[in-house]
């Protein structure tokens, strides 16, 4: 129980794709402008990441290890084109928002990281806490990122829905937050956080010790 445990927490904070191991960074800057984008973003791909982990968990001992990756990226294809139908069908909006980046998920160094490191080895069960861990860790970061970027750029939170709010006046708003400079800066300083946060928690370890 301990060890899947373990396995679904880590992708929050031990290995937070984002934060911690530092992948998947394009996508992570280039759609996180508003609330609405980071969490359509994040859902799409912890869709295609739990599906993906699923199929090859199940096929992994009959998957050849010669062609495994070009197989690997045939299901992680597929299953990034579900994604982009249902948007592109049922939310049209989110569709056109996440461009270029909706179907680059193909190639999204998460998933394949995944996928070759965990789902090809592990059972089903394991795979879908993995997979579930870390597109849970992806889409908060998403969401916190976006959150920052879209208060201070655009002074408002969850524009483009039915619940957009407007809290600080167009003349105070921070302008580069809506470009990839204040992507960087935003994600430079959670980085630095959790990296304090980090070192603290080892400091106090070996202080106990």
């Amino acid at each position: 129980m301990n060890r899947r445990l373990s396995i679904f927490t880590n992708g929050f904070v031990k290995e937070n794709p984002l934060l911690v191991l530092n992948i998947g960074l394009c996508s992570s800057l280039g759609v996180t402008v508003s609330i609405f984008n980071g969490l359509g973003m994040g859902m799409g791909m912890m869709f295609v990441l739990l599906m993906s982990e699923i199929v090859i968990s199940i096929f992994r001992k009959h998957i050849p290890s010669s062609i495994r990756l070009p197989v690997f990226i045939i299901i992680i294809a597929a299953f990034t084109t579900i994604v982009q139908f249902v948007l592109n069908a049922y939310v049209t909006a989110l569709y056109d928002a996440l461009g270029v980046f909706l179907p680059l998920i193909v190639v999204n160094c998460i998933i394949m990281g995944r996928v070759e490191s965990f789902a090809s080895k592990n059972t089903v069960t394991d795979s879908i806490l993995d997979a579930l861990g870390m597109g849970l860790g992806y889409t908060f970061v998403l969401v916190l990122i976006s959150f920052f970027r879209e208060l201070l750029g655009n002074g408002t939170l969850l524009s483009g829905t039915a619940f957009e709010i407007t809290l600080i006046p167009e003349q105070y708003r921070l302008g580069i937050m809506n470009s990839a400079p204040g992507g960087f800066l935003v994600f430079g300083f959670l980085g630095a956080a959790v990296q304090g946060l980090k070192n603290r928690a080892s400091a106090k370890k070996e202080t106990s010790e």
